[in-house]
């Protein structure tokens, strides 16, 4: 018998793909996707979020408000009066303009009780002529006050409803919804250095802010609620929410002397088990705590007020919490870190925000059910990711709502980067890492783009990333692997290939674990892939293969992997590195290069299927094969093996 035909047998017997197989999706993302659809619900009210820019955002720095609010939550209406203290960012600022809806109205501007001239228009901005010329670093300070019923955008901005008879007014203003009942710059190029927030309600109501509660104190049969935040904070994290709450408090303990307030308003009528709920956030931060820093704000407070929503929002020392499920907690808590003390610079990198939260939720289920939750949030996320063959994580349409919050690209696939991240550079460089990008002056409480977390990945590990961040972040898609193995004397050999969903990456360069088990010990190989039908080989000695895996703990998005056996030691192939095939992945037509010494060439797809040419030399017609794995076979004129080839054959 010929070694063609032993081949030809050998193939049949062993080239059966392993087909990667899912597990059951995870119920966080049932979860997930409520948080998800709450956000777009919220971010879709606002036309403005196609590429919205106040043009004099970024003329400006306030550096300090003082907020002074009345809300009854029975009606629904606000009074304000807000102080803003601001430096001039340019040479010649004669005009202060802010962000503030047309159905509010404005009573006075003034500086130091000296009126100041504005217009309010229908464009949503109030102008008010600083009646002098401030040149860069000028400092300057003045007082609006205005009132009126915020407009009405459904469960919006400023929303008014009821829980067990009892009535509640509470904000959420992400994107772009503070100007719906405060003025204020809703743009992402400044942050308020710190404030002063006093809320005046009836007796009997609590006002849930941000950052430390300093008192309360009763006049004229009102209270005032007095909040200090001496942070930094974007404008649409600034909340409150005013209803007749129980209040209590859970502890983090960093020392025995030392520890972290988490305050929890309310509803009475769900107290109780809400106090048993929220002891999950006392180790979500203390889990936090050790993998990225300890609470940014660990000196005022973290909390969570109740409210009439169905997910949650970041605000800033105090989430908006529609449930408090374990996973809402982990996300909404994960924001503190990464949405508000950095926050993206610009909407189409919301992943810094959302792919962040994901995943650190996820860590939580690594770290607390290693086992259990964790396997089936990776195999969840990744399957929700690849459950189509395109998509980017960087934000390419701005004009749809739908596109930045969108749940398969922005929040898993942005969780899945970080977690591609973390193999790439590995965990003591990942961590530290992370840990640089929140606390480094520049974007540490302050906004960042995702080139600068690339640079101090690079930083820390020593590695270009630059191609990474090219397929995985702008680029769509995911690779799926061909590996095809044998052992040859005391060495196993794999040849590994790929295979992209989407045209848009033409391979991914990855190191891939492939896992084996060597006389029943598992071992991990880690192949550095960087081209098609690469050879690897590694010493095992007289060791047998007892079953091979290609990346068990799910690592890399990938799908539709195949694993073959080659007992290429029948017919070790005359010259197998010299030869090339070309176009691969193809869908036409292929040539091999060099043609030096073949006289055929058969192409075996994965059942043992042979379709054999005649060959020397030009373009091989590719008409009649399905896309999929194949293997090429070289043979000279004796038909003895030259070369084995893989080869992908895609979808035109």
């Amino acid at each position: 018998m010929n070694t063609k035909n032993i081949l030809a047998l050998t193939l049949l017997s062993f080239f059966f793909p392993i087909l990667l197989t899912a597990q059951e999706d995870y119920t966080y993302l049932s979860e997930l996707e409520e948080i998800i659809c709450k956000e777009q619900e919220s971010a879709s009210r606002f036309d403005e979020i196609r590429d919205y820019r106040n043009p004099a955002s970024d003329q400006s720095d306030i550096h300090y408000q003082v907020m002074r609010w009345e809300i009854d939550p029975a009606q629904y209406y606000i009074s304000g009066e807000i102080t803003y203290y601001f430096r001039s960012r340019t040479d010649h600022l004669t005009e202060l303009i802010l962000d503030l809806s047309d159905a509010l109205q404005v009573n006075s501007v003034e500086r130091h009780g000296t009126p100041l001239s504005f217009t309010h228009t229908d464009d949503q901005l109030l102008t008010i002529d600083l009646g002098k010329d401030l040149l860069t670093d000028d400092y300057d300070t003045l007082t609006v006050t205005y009132e009126g019923a915020p407009p009405s955008n459904g469960f919006g901005s400023f929303s008014q409803g009821t829980h067990a008879g009892s009535p509640i007014i509470c904000t959420l203003s992400e994107p772009y919804g503070c100007r719906d009942w405060w003025p204020g710059k809703q743009d992402l190029v400044d942050k308020i250095d710190s404030t002063d927030i006093y809320i005046t309600t009836p007796t009997g109501q609590r006002a849930a802010g941000n950052g430390k509660l300093m008192h309360i104190t009763e006049q004229d049969g009102m209270l005032i609620h007095h909040w200090q935040h001496r942070y930094p904070i974007v404008a649409y994290l600034v909340a409150v929410a005013v209803t007749n709450y129980e209040a209590y408090s859970d502890f983090v303990y960093l020392t025995e002397d030392d520890s972290i307030e988490i305050l929890n308003y309310v509803y009475p009528e769900n107290l109780e088990e809400i106090k048993v709920a929220t002891q999950s956030s006392i180790d979500i931060m203390t889990l936090f705590n050790e993998l990225v820093g300890i609470y940014p704000y660990a000196d005022e407070k973290y909390g969570h007020a109740q409210f009439g929503w169905g997910g949650g929002i970041e605000h800033q020392t105090m989430s908006f919490m529609g449930n408090f499920s374990f996973g809402l907690q982990a996300h909404e808590m994960a924001h503190q870190w990464f949405g508000d003390k950095v926050t993206c610079g610009s909407w189409t990198e919301i992943w810094l925000n959302e792919g962040f939260a994901t995943y650190l939720t996820g860590l939580t289920f690594e770290n607390f059910s290693t086992n259990n939750y964790w396997p089936l949030w990776k195999s969840s996320t990744s399957n929700s990711v690849m459950s189509q063959p395109g998509g980017s994580v960087f934000v390419d349409d701005t004009t749809s709502v739908g596109r930045i919050f969108n749940g398969r690209l922005s929040y898993n696939k942005g969780a899945y980067l970080l977690h591609m991240l973390r193999w790439i550079v590995g965990d003591e460089d990942f961590f530290a890492s992370l840990r640089d990008y929140l606390e480094t002056p520049g974007t540490a409480f302050a906004f960042a783009k995702t080139e600068q977390l690339q640079a101090f990945l690079e930083n820390r590990s020593g590695i270009d990333l630059d191609e990474f961040f090219q397929d995985w972040y702008y680029g769509q898609g995911y690779p799926s692997y061909d590996l095809q193995w044998t052992v040859e004397t005391d060495s196993l050999v794999m040849w590994l290939s790929q295979s992209t969903s989407h045209t848009s990456v033409s391979f991914f360069e990855m190191p891939v674990p492939i896992s084996v088990q060597l006389d029943g010990t598992p071992t991990l190989f880690v192949l550095p892939h960087s081209e098609q039908n690469q050879r690897f080989a590694f010493f095992v000695g007289d060791a047998s293969v007892d079953s091979m895996d290609i990346d068990p703990d799910l690592w890399i998005l990938s799908k539709d992997n195949t694993i073959t056996e080659l007992m290429t030691s029948v017919f070790d192939p005359i010259d197998q590195d010299k030869y090339k095939v070309f176009p691969n992945p193809a869908h036409a037509y292929i040539e091999i290069v060099p043609v030096d010494n073949i006289a055929s060439i058969t192409i075996v797809d994965v059942l043992g299927q042979q379709h054999r040419y005649d060959y020397s030399g030009g373009m091989i017609s590719l008409n009649g094969l399905t896309p999929g794995f194949f293997k090429i076979l070289l043979s000279n004129s004796e038909e003895r093996i030259l070369s084995i080839q893989s080869l992908v054959v895609v979808k035109p």
